[in-house]
């Protein structure tokens, strides 16, 4: 007989933001489905429950039509399945193949981090997350989607803006008023940059969306999403790489050592302190999940950053190990979801930025461990992290 879902009651929100791994792993012991109050969500966080959901998306549908990312960006391609979702993302991977991340980003990327290092390699002294990781990310994002004229800061300010309000379920006015301004704030850049790649058509994001023949309404909403998560993403997976490699200077010198290994030091990053950790799916029937029964339209959170940390899959996965057993991770979900700028962050953070630093921040080292501060549960990275070096 199916069991119903158990409910963990006494941990608190602050609990997760702070430190969400202890929370999971109670959790994924608990049962292979648990509510978790503090979250409103039922939470699956076991790494083989998530891959056969992912396997089966008529049953476990990204389709929410309450969803609040739909409320604040509009119908868009997260929360859509099926041909739709198909429809839309090959309107936008053309922009972001492997070969064209190589061909047309990889030199841009380039020339970004340069420049953002070269602001501060005189000082000594940097804050990771504002003075180079930030500017670094909201920048190459800006190239890739084809958008002219708004600086790293309003970039960060409208991805921030637009997290928070996918995520406000408490409902506050003020989390929904900026939502709603860094919405007007992307659809006034968008159309401003249009007629450029209607004439020009190129290798960016907005061209190819035109050239695939999507509505206004449909790169509105397609660009807040990328705006959303293709800014975060590589941002907090550049600061993790720098914080695991600081934490492990022999790890470190055998990777610079050996440059080849700069990709693996990235996979490890992102299974360590996954920069998205859940997403949401919402059932179309009853079904059981591991033996535990949920019912037809609840919604149930795949929590990829616990999974990333099953100690059934990895061996001691609170530990930042290069060279542990080689085993696929879920820090870029799975099915077809799976993040579409996966090979643009891969290339920007293992292959050109992280490296750079280190190559031009001399003896880089944390300026006090105590004063890093890692945050957050459903989007998790370093938020503060000063460091020294040889100037």
């Amino acid at each position: 007989m199916a069991e119903a879902v158990k409910v963990v009651d006494d941990v608190t929100f602050e609990d997760l933001l702070a430190n969400p791994y202890p929370v999971f792993k109670r959790v994924r012991d608990l049962g292979p489905v648990v509510k978790v109050e503090a979250a409103n969500i039922m939470m699956v966080t076991r790494f083989d429950d998530i891959m056969a959901i992912e396997r089966d998306p008529e049953t476990f549908s990204s389709v929410n039509p309450q969803s609040l990312l739909n409320t604040v960006i509009g119908p868009n391609l997260m929360r859509k399945d099926g041909a739709d979702h198909a429809r839309e993302r090959a309107a936008i991977d053309p922009s972001l193949r492997p070969g064209v991340v190589k061909r047309c980003w990889a030199e841009p990327m380039q020339a970004i981090c340069a420049d953002v290092i070269s602001r501060i390699e005189h000082k000594g002294e940097a804050e990771l997350f504002e003075d180079l990781a930030a500017p670094i990310a909201a920048r190459a994002l800006c190239d890739i989607l084809g958008i002219d004229g708004v600086d790293w800061p309003t970039m960060v300010l409208w991805s921030q803006s637009l997290i928070d309000g996918s995520g406000n379920y408490s409902h506050n006015p003020e989390i929904a008023r900026k939502a709603k301004e860094a919405a007007r704030g992307v659809e006034s850049a968008v159309n401003r940059m249009l007629p450029h790649h209607r004439d020009n058509p190129n290798a960016s994001m907005l061209s190819s969306m035109l050239q695939a023949g999507q509505t206004t309404e449909q790169i509105y909403a397609n660009i807040k999403v990328a705006i959303g998560g293709g800014l975060n993403e590589p941002r907090d997976s550049i600061l993790t790489l720098i914080l695991g490699l600081l934490q492990n200077p022999d790890q470190l010198a055998r990777i610079r050592a050996e440059p080849s290994l700069w990709g693996q030091a990235f996979e490890e990053a992102v299974r360590w302190i996954s920069p998205i950790g859940m997403y949401p799916r919402r059932l179309t029937r009853d079904v059981e999940i591991s033996g535990t029964l949920v019912r037809e339209g609840e919604q149930v959170g795949l929590c990829v950053g616990a999974a990333n940390h099953d100690d059934r899959r990895f061996s001691d996965p609170e530990k930042f190990d290069v060279f542990r057993e080689k085993k696929s991770h879920l820090a870029f979900g799975a099915g077809s979801h799976f993040c579409a700028g996966t090979w643009v962050s891969r290339a920007l953070v293992s292959q050109i930025a992280v490296p750079m630093v280190f190559e031009r921040l001399r003896n880089l080292r944390l300026k006090a461990p105590e004063l890093v501060r890692v945050r957050g549960w459903v989007f998790r990275g370093p938020t503060h992290m000063p460091v020294v070096w040889d100037a």
